[in-house]
């Protein structure tokens, strides 16, 4: 059966460039004696039978639209060169994408990169005399540095498993088997930095842990995802507060009487239930960005709602827990105070929504003003060494780990200034940036992904 896409066939006349005409002299009989190969036309030649001249199923007739040039084989345009965001879309992996001309997501790497700055904050920030910080504002980096940095979490692996569209099949097998592949090296590298003995809680074998415990989900729908989120925001904080807040009169909790330890308990390893990021509870902020890696980062809808569900998000998470604790008052047991607390790392599920809603705002803010407009092309300059930074975010965070431990511990406990910090940033900042400039992905992201694709394997086509 011929292809619909063959071209229309042209009559030997015509193939042999020589238009029959009135005045054209007769042909000889050997051109005018017919062959069953190849019967010519003569003038008494009988009309075809019905049979003949009707088109059969197997061989239809082609049609004007089935002779015209395919619309993918078409030659580019002029436009198609210089405007490829209008190229037709294909949905697919983050290299297909990446191949059909989607931008990368440059509000995704500042966001990045601020939580990165925001842990370096946290560590080296310093401290008025009363323990509070100094600058009073450096309270915004406790807790909520690791939240974003763990939501983010979430939303790199949807953009490394098919971005909306959701994998199946042999697809969501590689997915997982690549997510596997890198929560192994995370936790080595984790490892590594804890061995370091830094006074810094490091982050990544939390990491790890949460990449293997998303695992199941990296193949639902986001509304699945959101509801997973909703019950690890609820039931871990709870169960986690049970069993490790004293209850009843008692003097220590649950799992301390049971290890004969004392509060709080922190068991060497684990990065479930007792450790600085309890991945029970972080795994909230995982799925939630998974469901956001689903979704169309590129839109101003889902920009926008970003920035204003944040936003209520993040008041209804602190503004529920200041009320709760005024009216527990002074006195309240320390189960109620740890269940509806806000603070940094109380892992309550108010201070899940709150840090949740600070995430999600930050983002849709980043967004917006990182779009291809005209106040985009503005900002995109001045924020390209926070975005450098967040493209490698594992290196940064991983080299100022290394940094603090050549240094001593005092840069932690006992800085005078605020100095070490600004150095630090501002190292991390252009240092990312040359890199990226000069050398393109950072070393050690070099080094995972080589590493993940080794293990599994080239992604199925």
């Amino acid at each position: 059966m011929s292809s619909p896409w063959s071209p229309r066939p042209e009559d030997p006349a015509a193939r042999s460039g020589q238009a029959a005409t009135r005045h054209q002299p007769a042909p000889s009989w050997q051109e005018r004696a017919p062959t069953r190969q190849q019967p010519a036309p003569t003038r008494h030649q009988p009309a075809p039978s019905w049979q003949e001249r009707a088109p059969t199923r197997q061989q239809p007739a082609p049609t004007r639209q089935e002779t015209a040039q395919p619309r993918q084989e078409r030659a580019p345009t002029r436009q198609d060169i210089t405007h490829p965001r209008q190229a037709p879309r294909r949905a697919g992996t983050a290299v297909e994408e990446r191949h059909a001309g989607r931008p990368r997501l440059v509000g995704i790497d500042i966001a990045r990169g601020l939580a990165i700055l925001g842990m370096f904050v946290a560590h080296l920030g310093d401290d008025a005399p009363d323990g509070t910080h100094d600058p009073a504002w450096f309270v915004v980096a406790d807790g909520r540095s690791a939240a974003l940095f763990a939501l983010l979490a979430g939303v790199s692996l949807a953009l490394a498993s098919g971005r909306e569209r959701l994998p199946a099949g042999p697809a969501l097998a590689h997915a997982r088997l690549v997510t596997l592949a890198r929560a192994g090296l995370l936790l080595v590298l984790g490892w590594f930095l804890v061995m370091l003995g830094t006074p810094v809680a490091v982050i990544l074998p939390a990491y790890a842990v949460l990449f293997v415990l998303a695992l199941p989900f990296l193949g639902l729908r986001r509304r699945w995802l959101l509801l997973g989120a909703a019950a690890a925001a609820t039931v871990s904080p709870t169960l986690i507060a049970l069993v490790s807040t004293p209850v009843g009169g008692a003097t220590r909790s649950l799992l301390a009487r049971a290890l004969g330890a004392a509060d709080p308990v922190r068991i060497a390893g684990d990065e479930l239930v007792t450790g600085m990021y309890p991945a029970l509870v972080y795994l909230a902020y995982v799925l939630v960005g998974l469901a956001l890696g689903r979704s169309d980062l590129s839109a101003v809808r889902t920009e926008v709602t970003l920035l204003g569900g944040g936003a209520v998000l993040a008041v209804l998470g602190w503004g529920t827990s200041r009320l709760a604790l005024d009216a527990a008052g002074p006195d309240a047991a320390p189960l109620t105070v740890r269940l509806v607390g806000a603070a940094a790392h109380d892992d309550s599920t108010l201070e899940v929504v709150g840090n949740v809603g600070t995430s999600l705002a930050v983002i849709g803010l980043l967004l917006l003003l990182t779009r291809a407009t005209a106040t985009g092309r503005a900002f995109r300059p001045l924020l390209s060494p926070v975005a450098a930074a967040g493209s490698m975010s594992l290196t940064v965070y991983s080299v100022h780990i290394v940094a603090i431990s050549l240094l001593g511990d005092e840069v932690v406990w006992s800085p005078d200034s605020n100095a070490v910090l600004v150095r630090f940033v501002v190292v991390a900042l252009a240092g990312a940036w040359v890199w990226r400039r000069y050398l393109g992905r950072g070393p050690l992201e070099r080094a995972l992904h080589a590493g993940a694709t080794a293990v599994a394997g080239p992604r199925p086509a």
